[in-house]
């Protein structure tokens, strides 16, 4: 039996199959860190510890592992501030159902409820963004806590957090624990009524259109097949990119705010819309239930009429629902929808998208170049991160997705400063594979101390920065408002030389003539590189369906500009994108 709780909690997450835990020591967590570094470390069968920066990035780190491997892991915080830091990071992996196991400790126990140093009752602060929350308060509780939480993490998937206060991790352990045997995720099979339905449906509609998310992962072959089938155009969600885009003849884009192609038309334009394993939150890039039929498939039921009207929901694996589907529904004969949706999806691509990336002379350099430059540089099996913000956008457009590469981000919780955190997640969790971090400026400077983690852990990460010294995306949102961009500027840095005062291998990029090679050369590098490219700040970024009131709100601000003096930076905003703006 292990000698104190800490040691029995650390005999626990090796049971489970963990390997180490991010974190920053000290205080209440100290006997835990202890017991990590009697295991031996990983070389040893035992656990290492994960020294990061800010506790933040540890969550972040361990959201992206778990994402990509879809195995428990574990980021772990003291008392107070300690664990407090930990919320940001653990809220993005709870909303993108990561696996993650929070360790909470804190103040000691006979001190709780007394105003105590650091007093700050982790147990009410964590309950928003875990499935599981318990504190630990004696040596009989602790196996089975630490049991629970861990099950309620995979089986989520989402966060699970544990509160120890430090010197309770100091007791003798007194019962052992239950062996921890992994299980497979199940496939939810759809009834069989509800399936039916549906495929009456399908079969009455004269045009079908496909919207998918992140639920069709591992049904790629069956989406594609059925499309074939119905003749009906794919659009999909930013979290269903790298799922269904590549190997598609059917995909007709991504529809949202930061969307592009023919997906919105698409999705509007059919008599019945099936939506595959997505909870797309935004209802106005959404057809009005009064125009078509609407049809959800979702292994989490709460997810099914969330967002529009659904009239034909079925609660089920997409790959189990769609091979049934495959086996009632008559084949589509004319392709005339699917066929025009395709030519559409085309034009727009060469009209909005493409136009973008030819602009290999022009200075600032455009972004949409940069990232076309990434993307074609980039391995096969690459694993990109990206911040939220215009980096977003960038990666969302022009990083092309096939069956081995892999996206992370903040997609849905939408904090700045993912990008670097996750890309070490990424690279810890795959040490062989190219892990690209797609960095805003903004984003970057918010955690800019991980850096030193790739450093330190020899973490050979591309960083990617996106240097325009402006929240591009805020600036952006302001501007279709009818606000007059305002406190979306920030001083400029030379990202580069702080790369290479840390010990990167770093460049930075002005003329877009030398990007090519900059790419090129940290691609190379058998090491953490970091690429700083001066970007356009006036790039903009458009929707996929421009709506009147952006363009009332658009032109509402630039008269704003212009009348408070800023008639030069309406124009140069006009120069650095008006060419590129459909019809023109």
């Amino acid at each position: 039996m292990a000698r104190m709780i800490a040691d029995q909690l650390v005999a626990q997450l090796i049971d489970a199959g963990v390997d180490h835990i991010y974190g920053i020591v000290g205080d209440s967590l100290n006997p835990i860190v202890d017991a990590v570094r009697r295991s031996g470390g990983k070389a040893k069968g035992g656990i290492d510890w994960i020294h990061v920066r800010h506790e933040e990035a540890g969550a972040f780190m361990a959201a992206a592992e778990a994402q990509l491997t879809g195995r428990l892991t574990v980021c772990a915080g003291s008392s107070g501030p300690g664990n407090l830091h930990l919320i940001n990071g653990l809220y993005d992996a709870h909303r993108s159902k990561a696996p993650v196991l929070a360790i909470a400790t804190d103040i000691p126990s006979a001190e709780i409820g007394n105003g105590y140093f650091q007093e700050t009752h982790p147990e009410r602060l964590f309950i928003s963004c875990s499935d599981y929350c318990e504190q630990i308060a004696t040596a009989e509780q602790s196996p089975r806590v630490v049991n629970s939480a861990m099950r309620h993490a995979i089986a989520g998937p989402g966060v699970a957090v544990i509160i120890m206060p430090g010197d309770i991790a100091e007791f003798d352990a007194s019962a052992s624990f239950p062996p921890f045997v992994p299980t497979e995720r199940p496939s939810i099979v759809p009834g069989e009524g509800d399936v039916q339905r549906l495929a009456s449906a399908i079969d009455t509609a004269r045009t079908v259109a496909i919207f998918a998310g992140a639920g069709v992962e591992g049904a790629h072959d069956e989406v594609i097949a059925f499309a074939d089938l119905v003749k009906a155009p794919v659009g999909h969600s930013l979290r269903g990119k790298q799922w269904i885009q590549y190997d598609n003849p059917f995909d007709v884009g991504m529809t949202g705010l930061l969307g592009y192609g023919a997906a919105h038309a698409g999705i509007h334009d059919a008599d019945l819309l099936l939506l595959l394993g997505t909870d797309f939150p935004y209802e106005q890039f959404l057809p009005d239930a009064d125009k078509v039929v609407i049809a959800q498939v979702d292994t989490d039921a709460r997810h099914l009429g969330r967002r529009t009207s659904v009239t034909l929901p079925v609660h089920g694996d997409v790959r189990a629902t769609l091979v049934r589907l495959s086996e009632l529904v008559k084949p589509k004969k004319s392709p005339t929808f699917l066929d025009r949706t395709l030519k559409k999806h085309q034009k727009l691509l060469d009209s909005v998208v493409g136009t973008y990336t030819d602009v290999d002379t022009t200075m600032p350099i455009h972004p949409e170049y940069a990232i076309t430059l990434i993307d074609e540089a980039a391995a096969d099996d690459a694993v990109f991160t990206a911040d939220t913000g215009m980096g977003n956008v960038w990666q969302a457009r022009y990083v092309t997705p096939t069956a081995r590469r892999r996206i992370i981000g903040s997609f849905i919780h939408g904090s700045m400063a993912n990008a670097v955190p996750h890309a070490l997640g990424a690279q810890i969790a795959y040490p062989q594979r190219q892990v690209v971090a797609i960095a805003g400026d903004g984003g970057l400077s918010m955690l800019l101390g991980e850096l030193i983690t790739a450093v330190a852990y020899h973490l050979p990460i591309k960083v990617f920065v996106f240097n325009n010294s402006t929240l591009g995306l805020v600036k952006l949102e302001m501007l279709v408002d009818g606000f007059p961009d305002f406190g979306v500027d920030v001083h400029g840095v030379d990202y580069a030389a702080i790369g290479e005062a840390i010990g990167f291998h770093s460049e930075r990029v002005e003329d877009p003539r030398d990007l090519r090679g900059a790419v090129a050369a940290a691609f190379a590098h058998d090491g953490p590189a970091l690429v700083d490219i001066v970007t356009d700040p006036r790039a903009l970024s458009l929707p996929p369906a421009i709506t009147g009131e952006q363009v009332k709100g658009f032109a509402l601000a630039m008269s704003k500009i212009v009348l408070t003096g800023g008639a030069a930076e309406a124009v140069a905003m006009a120069r650095s994108n008006i060419r590129h703006l459909p019809g023109l």
